[in-house]
């Protein structure tokens, strides 16, 4: 039950809230389930790796000998099924990790082929796709190439077939979750289709997957169906809020090898980098991560509920499989996008005065409104929402920390949407 005293819902929120935790029952149970397995996961993953309080401590200089730092990396690498993995604080973001993994196992000549159609904005530039930055993959003659979706937004595994079979890339490339698209995010099924048909098509191409907003979202790892090299952001699912900054790359050992030769130097790779004083923070958001996250997906399956009920069309609806956190609801013109994007904003603990505006946002085609009172700046698992003003008017909500104060964002989101119509 909300407090009327503290924030002023109306009852027709409250009532068609009450109708949508009916709906969410069975998506809880089954959130609930995959919560405890990776929570279980997790602490072996710190006990294989015999994780002790001193590891918290941190490094400086070149980091010789960080015995915290490796056995991190020995964590992600067990959660995620992994042969290797790389975590580290000084990726400043997802797409910084996933350019690690690009410039480090790509080199001139080879083509990346992206089968899920264009990649997210924030990577084109990355590529070479938009922007004409110097130093992009594209400076370096690597070449990109795209398998388009269907028209419905889906994956054409016959076409998929055709360009690995036909181009032999030295990269098939995977975008897990929508971006700022109306596609359905992947699932682990997907996901071990396209990599059995590379395999099949092409042995020798590596199957890349951007991870973000998918882990600890389904039992079945990428790593364990086929995927070689993935990335990620902790300040998305596996920093658990709690990580202020950084990213991962997990797979095979001799790519992650490659990989931390690009983020250092070669012939030094893994062995250097000072932690700081970022230990503890990486190794409790680590920890926290399969819960924290499956209170995120808690707060996306109500959301989808209550604008279900409330007539405005969701992707995915409450009741359908997910493979990320994000939750789109269509909302049909920019003042409910503004209106919507206010409510999350003045659900939030922290900046809950601010009044979101849209705005030019560097990577982005057009003006974006993005809502957050986030503890970590940008943390998009913290409750969130985000929208480009075009059409169709979509807005990319995702995060909660705890579904209690999820569901109170998404409440207060609804009420203001609902109340512009009265």
């Amino acid at each position: 039950m909300i407090p009327l005293d503290f924030f002023n819902i109306s009852q027709p929120i409250l009532d068609a809230s009450e109708q949508a935790m009916r709906l969410c029952a069975e998506q809880f149970r089954q959130i609930e389930d995959v919560q405890e397995y990776h929570q279980i996961k997790m602490i072996k993953a710190f006990q294989n790796a015999s994780v002790r309080e001193s590891y918290f401590c941190g490094s400086t200089g070149y980091g010789y000998d960080d015995f915290g730092r490796d056995a991190l990396d020995r964590v992600y690498a067990f959660v995620f099924d992994a042969e290797d993995a790389l975590v580290r604080h000084n990726f400043v973001s997802g797409t910084h990790a996933l350019t690690v993994a690009l410039f480090g196992v790509l080199r001139p000549g080879d083509t990346m082929l992206s089968v899920t159609g264009m990649p997210y904005d924030t990577i084109r530039s990355a590529i070479g796709i938009e922007g004409n930055y110097p130093g992009s993959l594209k400076d370096f003659d690597i070449h990109f190439d795209m398998t388009e979706l269907l028209p419905d937004g889906t994956l054409d595994y016959e076409q998929i077939r055709a360009d690995i079979a036909t181009k032999k890339p030295r990269m098939v490339y995977i975008q897990r979750s929508r971006g700022y698209s109306l596609r359905p995010t992947l699932t682990w099924r997907e996901i071990k289709k396209i990599a059995d048909i590379a395999k099949k098509e092409s042995p020798s191409s590596i199957v890349m997957l951007d991870n973000c907003y998918g882990e600890f979202i389904e039992k079945v790892e990428p790593l364990s169906v086929g995927v070689d090299l993935m990335a990620g952001s902790l300040i998305k699912n596996p920093g658990g809020g709690i990580a202020p900054t950084g990213g991962y790359i997990a797979g095979k050992r001799e790519l992650v090898e490659m990989c931390a030769y690009r983020l250092t130097t070669p012939g030094t790779g893994k062995e250097i980098g000072a932690t700081l004083n970022t230990m503890r923070e990486l190794f409790m958001g680590a920890y926290h991560a399969p819960h924290v996250t499956g209170e995120a997906l808690k707060t996306a399956v109500f959301a989808a509920a209550l604008f279900e009920l409330l007539g405005y069309e969701t992707a995915p609806k409450y009741n359908d499989p997910r493979g990320d956190i994000i939750q789109l609801l269509m909302l049909g013109n920019e003042e409910n996008l503004i209106r919507f994007c206010g409510g999350i904003q003045g659900g939030s603990a922290v900046d809950s005065f601010v009044e979101p505006m849209p705005s030019d946002m560097p990577g982005y085609e057009s003006q974006v409104i993005m809502a957050a009172g986030a503890f970590t700046l940008g943390s998009s698992i913290e409750l969130s929402a985000d929208a480009p003003l075009r059409d169709p008017y979509a807005v990319w909500m995702q995060g909660g920390l705890n579904f209690h104060a999820g569901k109170l964002g998404v409440m207060l989101a609804a009420d203001k949407v609902m109340n512009s119509k009265a």
